[in-house]
């Protein structure tokens, strides 16, 4: 099974990056192949709807390209002023315009890590709502790592063991969930 990972921050030394990159271990672990998407590598315009009418640009095509032939997509999100990113949310909107819409029916796991305690769990919550709106299979199980800037070895490993094993089995729950669907 084909899992698009994605950190939905664009910074290249970004927390949820290290998330993803670990979670990308586990889905090989299990099994699975990872497709890690950097997103600085999508040149998307703000949405405009004068845009859309003359065609989609060529990023958004592309992007829905890859979402296609992934099974299931694990995203890890940074929380910006209690939202998801900005960027992120443009994203969704040049995405829900193409056709098949990419979202529907596809799992999605959630993931965020931050210095803070919260761990950007209240960005995740408003990223589930457009996600499910769009009819995607929203994983009821969410991981979020707060203290971040503490939870790290210097080549990228967890130093605590209990905060890996619950990553670990929310990202196998989450891929024994997206085996099961049939679309």
């Amino acid at each position: 099974m084909e899992v698009m990972l994605c950190s939905l921050s664009l910074r290249l030394a970004s927390h949820n990056l290290k998330l993803v990159n670990i979670a990308s271990e586990i889905v090989r672990a299990n099994s699975s192949t990872p497709n890690l998407i950097n997103l600085n590598a999508y040149d998307i315009p703000y949405y405009n709807q004068e845009i859309e009418e003359k065609a989609l640009p060529q990023a958004v095509l592309s992007l829905k390209d890859k979402m296609d032939h992934a099974k299931a997509l694990i995203l890890a999100s940074p929380e910006y002023n209690f939202s998801m990113p900005g960027h992120f949310k443009n994203t969704l909107d040049w995405l829900s315009r193409c056709k098949p819409q990419p979202f529907k029916n596809k799992p999605i796991l959630l993931l965020s890590a931050s210095p803070g305690m919260v761990a950007g769990n209240r960005g995740l919550w408003s990223l589930r709502i457009p996600l499910e709106a769009l009819g995607a299979f929203v994983f009821p199980t969410m991981f979020s790592l707060p203290f971040i800037h503490e939870s790290f070895t210097d080549d990228h490993k967890f130093k605590d063991q209990e905060s890996f094993n619950k990553l670990d089995e929310v990202v196998k729950s989450f891929l024994r969930f997206a085996s099961t669907l049939s679309y």
